[in-house]
């Protein structure tokens, strides 16, 4: 991508959201062995993430039951994989199919997944999320035409990644992944753009810490640009 950035590129993978029945035994594997903490909690929702301005992972409660679709897992980046994967619980059961990753299976058939990177400067970052969806090319090219710069199979979100994969379908009515957020600078530019590209849009979110816009992407696969206001102080 050459010039001005697009409108819409993001400058951070900020969080993966879920649709899940079972917010609390979620949160407590993820705030209790996976290096995490509650940064938010309300009556519909849970976040948490080992750092607020970095990759995080929003819980909302949902009636069950909860279908994975188009998300096969979510990676979270550590420094220590050995020292990661023993801090999960005992009867968990781990799949080491390459080395410096672990994979392993939750409640709700949420899906994990541990990438060593020495290199890092915070555990349990995000790494990367991998969709299936019914035409990788295609998709590759809408979420692109919505802002992610796109390399091969994979968009690359500021050091982080959504890859695709073949053999999805559009999402159904009881998705476990809620949506993808973004972070950029303006949601208001976002929202200008979107609508003059003739994008549907899904909502425009006011909150109190952030302003955010939803887009349905391709597969019926949410996207959320989010925008931290000033007051944003969740730590």
């Amino acid at each position: 991508m050459s010039g001005s950035p697009h409108p819409l590129e993001p400058t951070s993978f900020d969080h993966v959201a879920l649709w899940v029945s079972r917010r609390d035994e979620i949160a407590g594997l993820l705030c209790d062995h996976l290096g995490m903490h509650a940064i938010d909690r309300s009556e519909r929702f849970t976040l948490v993430g080992a750092d607020a301005r970095r990759g995080k992972i929003t819980l909302f409660d949902a009636e069950p039951p909860r279908h994975p679709g188009a998300l096969k897992h979510i990676a979270l980046r550590v420094r220590d994989l050995e020292a990661a994967v023993a801090a999960l619980p005992p009867d968990v059961s781990i799949e080491r199919p390459v080395a410096g990753q672990a994979f392993f299976d939750f409640v709700e058939g949420l899906r994990f997944a541990l990438v060593e990177d020495p290199g890092t400067d915070l555990d349990y970052d995000l790494d990367h999320v991998l969709l299936a969806v019914s035409d990788p090319q295609a998709a590759l090219e809408a979420f692109a035409a919505l802002g992610l710069p796109a390399s091969e199979d994979r968009l690359q979100v500021a050091g982080k990644e959504i890859r695709l994969q073949a053999g999805g379908a559009p999402e159904g009515d009881r998705p476990l992944l809620n949506h993808l957020a973004v972070l950029v600078p303006s949601a208001a530019a976002v929202e200008n753009e979107v609508r003059r590209m003739g994008v549907e849009i899904d909502s425009v979110v006011d909150a109190a810490n952030t302003l955010a816009v939803f887009v349905s992407g391709p597969d019926r696969i949410r996207m959320e640009y989010v925008e931290h206001k000033p007051s944003f102080s969740l730590v």
